[in-house]
């Protein structure tokens, strides 16, 4: 387990469990109009090869409060899902589990990372923008409930 944010209000961050899945499940569904299944978490939980599902908590052994699902293969890393709890909201949990993903990125020799991202969501944008992603294209009517192009956002690591 690493320390993800330090100060007043410490968070960490570890290797999401099958155990957390009840927890990830409420912020998922809070988060996202189609939402993933539990099949889908377990899918990445156990692809240990590629996938890295992660999950942020105010202490060891806590609540989730945040996740984040990427894959790491060779180069290139996708950013697959990432979301916080409603209330957990702006105390700075989805930039710092973003630093933190590209931070281990980085320095295991990736060299580019994308996601996927609602033009609609400003937050989300403006956020993968202060971290340098770029606008690389549009993925048209990738969303649905409702339907909506996606943004495909691009960072260089190396």
């Amino acid at each position: 387990m690493s320390e993800l944010i330090e100060g007043q209000d410490r968070y960490f961050i570890r290797r999401m469990k099958e155990a957390d899945l009840a927890a990830v499940r409420v912020i998922e569904t809070r988060s996202f109009s189609n939402p993933w299944s539990d099949n889908t978490f377990r899918g990445e939980i156990q692809n240990t090869a590629v996938s890295f599902p992660l999950v942020v908590l105010r202490r060891p052994g806590d609540e989730v409060v945040a996740y984040i699902v990427y894959w790491h293969i060779r180069g290139d890393v996708q950013v697959n899902n990432i979301a916080v709890r409603p209330d957990c909201r702006g105390l700075g949990l989805g930039e710092a589990m973003m630093r933190f993903a590209i931070a281990k990125v980085r320095a295991a020799g990736a060299e580019f990372m994308t996601l996927e991202v609602r033009p609609s969501n400003a937050p989300a944008v403006a956020l993968y923008r202060k971290l340098g992603f770029e606008v690389l294209g549009r993925r048209k009517n990738y969303y649905s409930g409702p339907d909506e192009d996606a943004f495909v956002m691009g960072l260089v690591l190396s």
